[in-house]
Formats: C-alpha cells, sequence, structure tokens
C-alpha cells in the first residue's frame, strides 16, 4: 500500500466522522469500500473471519456484566450515605467537600467501570451542596467531571476489557495494573483542590462550625465506615477474585453483578422496572461496543491486508523518532483525537495501527495499554466534545454555563498529562501489582 492510499483511507475516514455518520457504519462502509477497490470481492471473506474473531470473544462477555453492576449500583443510590458522611466528616477543611466528592468518585468508579453512570450519579448528589456552601463554579465542575471519569480508569472497566481484547492481553493484569494509576490520579485531584482552596478561601470555603455540630465526629467516624461497607465488599469480591486467580475477569463480571443485585434488594431499591431498565440499558450500550468493534475489525482487516502496516512503519522510520518517539507521538494522538472521539473509536482506529510497531520495539503491552488508558482520560474532559462535560450540563444548574465547565476541566486535564509523564519515567509505580498477581 503507497502512502497516499494510507492518507485516502484515513482522509476518508475525517470526512465521514465530521458528516455526523455514526462510527460503526463509517469504519465498516469504508472497510468494505476499499477493500472492493483494492482487493476484489475476495475481500467479503477477510471481513467475516475478522468480524468472526470479534464475535467469539469471550473476554467481551464482561462488557453487558459490568454494566448491568454498574446500573444496579446507580439504581440503589449507594453512594447517598457514603457522600454525606464523608462530606460532614471532612467538611472542617478549606477544600473539604471537594475532597469527599474525589473520594466516593474513587470509590464508585471501584464499583461501576461506566463513566456515564458516575458522573451523573456524582453530579446529582453534590453540585448542589458544594455550590450551597459558597464553592466556585468552576471547581465545583472540574471535580465532578474529573472524579467521575475515573470510572473508565479504576478497574473494574468496560474500556479496559476491550481494551485487553483488542491486544491480546490478559484482562487481570490490565486491571492490576490500572489500580495505581487511579489512586494517582484521584491524589492529583485532591492536592490541587486541597492547595487551591488554601491559597483562595473564597473558591472552597470549609463548613460552618454551626453545621458542622449537627453531627458528631464519632457519628461521622462510624457513619463513613458503616456506608463504605457495601461498596468495598462489591470491590474484595470483583477485583479480589481477580488477583488471586479464583475467577477470570468475565467470572468476577458476573459475580459483581449479582452482589450489586443483591445491594439493590438491601438498599430496598429494588422493582421490576428497575430491573428491566438496567437490562435494557446494558443491551444498548453492549451493542454500540459490539457494533463498532465489527466496524472497526473490517476496516482494520481491509487497511492491514493491503499493507497499511507496512507503510506506517515506513513512515514512521523515515521520520526517525526512536522507541520514545513513537511512544510520544502515540499519546499525542489519543490526546488530539480525545477532543472529537470518544474512547472507543480512538482504540479502534489507533490501537491497529501502532500496536504491531510498539511491541516490536519491545514495550510492554500490559503498561503501554495502562498508560494510553490513562491518557484516554481526557477524551471524556477536553472540549469541544468531552462527554463528561455534556453530563454535568445536563444535571447542573442553568447558571452553572458550558464555559465554566470548560475551564474547570483543563486543570484536571493537566494533572492527566503529568501523571502520564510519571508513569512513562517510572513504569514501577503502576506495574508492581500485576507482576505479583495469579490473574
Amino acid at each position: 500500500m503507497s502512502y497516499g492510499f494510507v492518507a485516502l483511507m484515513f482522509s476518508a475516514l475525517l470526512v465521514g466522522l465530521a458528516s455526523g455518520h455514526p462510527l460503526a457504519f463509517v469504519l465498516g462502509g469504508l472497510g468494505v469500500i476499499f477493500g472492493l477497490y483494492g482487493w476484489g470481492p475476495e475481500c467479503m471473506i477477510i471481513f467475516v473471519n475478522a468480524i468472526f474473531g470479534v464475535m467469539n470473544n469471550y473476554t467481551l462477555v464482561a462488557i453487558p456484566l459490568f454494566v448491568l453492576m454498574a446500573n444496579f449500583l446507580t439504581a440503589s443510590n449507594v453512594t447517598e450515605g457514603l457522600f454525606e458522611s464523608v462530606r460532614y466528616l471532612l467538611g472542617r477543611l478549606r477544600g473539604g467537600l471537594g475532597l469527599a466528592v474525589i473520594m466516593v468518585a474513587t470509590v464508585f468508579a471501584a464499583c461501576t467501570g461506566v463513566v456515564g453512570a458516575s458522573v451523573i450519579t456524582m453530579g446529582l448528589l453534590s453540585i448542589g451542596p458544594l455550590l450551597s456552601y459558597g464553592y466556585d463554579r468552576r471547581l465545583t465542575a472540574g471535580l465532578v467531571c474529573a472524579g467521575g471519569s475515573l470510572g473508565i480508569l479504576i478497574p473494574p472497566s468496560i474500556m479496559l476489557v476491550v481494551m485487553a481484547a483488542t491486544a491480546q492481553i490478559s484482562v487481570g493484569k490490565l486491571f492490576l495494573s490500572c489500580f495505581t494509576p487511579g489512586l494517582l490520579l484521584a491524589a492529583g485531584y485532591s492536592a490541587y483542590t486541597l492547595i487551591l482552596c488554601l491559597r483562595h478561601p473564597e473558591r472552597g470555603p470549609a463548613m460552618s462550625p454551626e453545621e458542622l455540630c449537627r453531627v458528631p465526629l464519632r457519628q461521622r467516624v462510624i457513619g463513613s465506615l458503616v456506608n463504605l461497607a457495601p461498596p468495598g465488599v462489591l470491590i474484595l469480591g470483583v477485583l479480589g477474585s481477580i488477583y488471586t486467580g479464583t475467577a477470570t475477569a468475565t467470572e468476577a463480571a458476573g459475580l459483581g453483578a449479582f452482589i450489586a443485585l443483591l445491594m439493590s434488594f438491601a438498599y430496598r431499591r429494588f422493582s421490576w422496572e428497575m430491573l428491566r431498565s438496567a437490562v435494557y440499558d446494558a443491551a444498548k450500550t453492549t451493542g454500540m461496543c459490539l457494533a463498532i468493534m465489527v466496524g472497526a475489525s473490517a476496516f482494520t482487516a481491509m487497511f492491514l491486508g493491503l499493507g497499511g502496516d507496512e507503510a506506517v512503519k515506513s513512515l514512521i522510520a523515515a521520520l526517525s523518532l526512536g522507541k520514545w518517539g513513537v511512544f510520544t507521538l502515540l499519546m499525542a494522538i489519543v490526546f488530539i483525537l480525545g477532543c472529537f472521539l470518544d474512547w472507543l473509536g480512538i482504540l479502534m482506529i489507533v490501537l491497529p495501527v501502532f500496536m504491531p510497531l510498539l511491541r516490536e520495539m519491545g514495550f510492554d503491552m500490559v503498561w503501554l495499554m495502562m498508560i494510553t488508558a490513562v491518557m484516554l482520560q481526557t477524551c471524556f474532559l477536553t472540549p469541544p466534545f468531552g462527554y463528561a462535560l455534556f453530563y454535568i450540563k445536563g444535571v447542573a444548574p442553568e447558571e452553572m454555563t458550558l464555559q465554566e465547565i470548560y475551564a474547570g476541566v483543563v486543570p484536571f486535564v493537566i494533572i492527566i498529562v503529568l501523571v502520564v509523564i510519571i508513569l512513562a519515567i517510572f513504569p514501577g509505580l503502576a506495574m508492581w501489582l500485576p507482576n505479583l498477581s495469579n490473574a
């Protein structure tokens, strides 16, 4: 394949996306068009084999189960009591309510694996209290968007399942490698909030002593621990079974969905309507993911079949970027595409092109997928099309403008990039846990 043909394929892809057509049909349609043009009718056999490979991937069964788990948790409102207790526990600190948002979002992220559920739930819970206590609207928006977006990084996560299936690596090891980066991001968000509110108290004031006196310290501590127990059981059940090697990620997803269903009974939130809605939403999300993966398989099969990977290798070799230059190029492309595409589209377009090349260069695929997953956090926060920005706008009061939301997420995007740099310099920070596991 010539450089011109590669450029033509990707130019057609950009035109298709810019025209507003669904990504699955753009990828699949271009795969068929270029396949017929470059190979002939025989390309249909390649498409069928590639698509069958996706449909026959047992790992992907975890996607509907994790989505179902997230839906059950959202319906049970398990975070309400936890947020109420933690915000009183940390309320005497400047920025304490912001820390409470990050802490509860981190716990909820380890239970859901779906950004929409995390961001909307945290928005409904925390935007009202934060604004009522005088928090800056930009800081409020940034905290909820960044904290809620941790749901796609901290395992269990449907994004990590897709990445592991695409890279053909252990889901369990990828889960464990992303645990520390998720906590690093949460720590970075918390540190920024504390420093900002110490320097500018008016942006994140402490709760008044009169308000704090309503709930004794003992009750705050006990309430936090009691409300942390159900999510803790779920996290231990899912991640513990993967870490010890007693269950695969798919089996652990089934266990998590079952525990989450039991929690909806325990919190007296179960109803047949809730069950119907949760299952229907899981089916829609799964269908969307698999449709994109099928279309991407057709596009990738044709791109690789016509020698596109060799053309890209030759182009990168001509640029003389070196091992870390290619890695930096990958991170830059992921960041830029994150302004316009969702995580699944980025993965399906970028990974098939870069992954074989970086594997040949000696990169650990688990580490590479982990650090790519961290950078993909930005795709939920970067204007103009970051999903978390619009989730928040949908549940925020009218006085919180989209411009304030955009401005509020900028510091958190910078923190994500800094964490990527730290993980690139010190890879052992993330890899020590998967290296110890039996997953």
